[in-house]
Parts: structure tokens; sequence; C-alpha cells
């Protein structure tokens, strides 16, 4: 079994990429999925989250209120050194459990999906990088037309990650999400059949 890592900006287009390799026939493990479930009420993660942040960024059935988390996160560098440092390693183990799990299944590609990637180093663990890149303007307009954010609130949230040219530089494979959406397949197929 391969695995890689799928990686890009906000708003680039990492799960519309995502679901078309899943199309194709990978398995595709969403990190933003993981760390729904490790930050589920009850869990270590969920704890310490409420312990470091508060009451506050509960929902009435006791979520946690991914939205106002991410309001102080994304406002507050030292916010999220913290918020990362309760997640981030509960994320990477429930990524390795689910991976044996594929390989026992006789899954052959696995595609981990997460914004993250190759910010903190190196990435071990992955035969390859995939990079998906837009334009940071098409980031700005996603992220007003997806999360209804303000220009100045969109444009805060992709500072706070590194920027798509550099992240590009780091990985295997780039696929550029600028163009159409029949442009963005053409690039996946290509990917896939190197992948494979």
């Amino acid at each position: 079994m391969k695995v890689f890592g799928l990686t890009g900006a906000i708003a680039c287009g990492k799960g519309t990429v995502a679901k078309m390799l899943a199309e194709l026939g990978a398995a595709v493990i969403d990190a933003d999925d993981v760390a729904h479930d490790v930050i589920a009420p009850g869990k270590p993660a969920w704890h310490d989250a409420v312990e470091s942040f508060g009451d506050s960024i509960l929902t009435p059935d006791g979520t946690i209120d991914r939205k106002k988390l991410a309001e102080i996160v994304f406002a507050d560098a030292e916010a999220r050194r913290r918020l990362n440092a309760i997640t981030h390693f509960r994320i990477t183990q429930e990524i390795h459990n689910r991976c044996a799990e594929l390989a026992g299944s006789g899954c052959e590609i696995v595609i981990v999906e997460a914004a993250l990637i190759g910010e903190a180093g190196p990435e071990a663990g992955f035969d390859g990088l995939i990079a998906v890149y837009a334009d940071p303007s098409d980031q700005v307009a996603r992220l007003i037309d997806r999360d209804g954010l303000s220009e100045q609130q969109a444009r805060k949230r992709i500072e706070t990650q590194m920027p798509g040219a550099e992240k590009i530089e780091l990985v295997d494979h780039v696929i550029d999400n600028s163009g159409s959406i029949e442009q963005t397949r053409d690039q996946v197929n290509s990917l896939w059949r190197k992948i494979t």
C-alpha cells in the first residue's frame, strides 16, 4: 500500500482533488474529519481543549463549537499553538490507526488530506506529497463564498498558513486548481497514472 499526503493552503481545492482521487479508487482519510472525532465530547482532547479555552467554546449539547474555536485560534498565534499541542499528536495517531486498518483490507492507494502537512518540517510515513495550488485571489473569493467570511477575515485565515507558492516547493506533485474543473480533473488523472 502507498500513502500520499495531500496538502495545500486553505480554500485551494484539496477537497475537490481528494474527491476526484477517491472516484479513481483511492481511500481518502480527511484529517479534518479525524479532528472532529478526536475532539468529540468526553475524549481526552475535548477535556484538554475545554480546560485550555473555557466553556464558552461549547455548544448547548456539549460539543465544541468549531466556528467559535476557529475565531479564537485564527486571531491568536499562541492559542493556535495550544490547540495544535492538544490535537496534533492525537490526530496523527488516529491517521496511523486508519492507515493500518486500510492496509489490512488490501487497499493500494491512501490519500491523507491535511492542510498543515509540511508546515512543521519534513513529514515521515508518506510515499509522496501532493499539493493543490490556487491563485490567492481565488482563495479569498472561495472563503468568502464558502464560509461567509468578510474579505479581511478570509485574508487573515490565509495569512496563518504557509503560502501556497512556498508549499509547492516541498512536495513531489502539484495540482494547479486555478483553472476550470476539467483542467483540474485532467491533472488528477495524470497524477493517478503516475502514482499507480
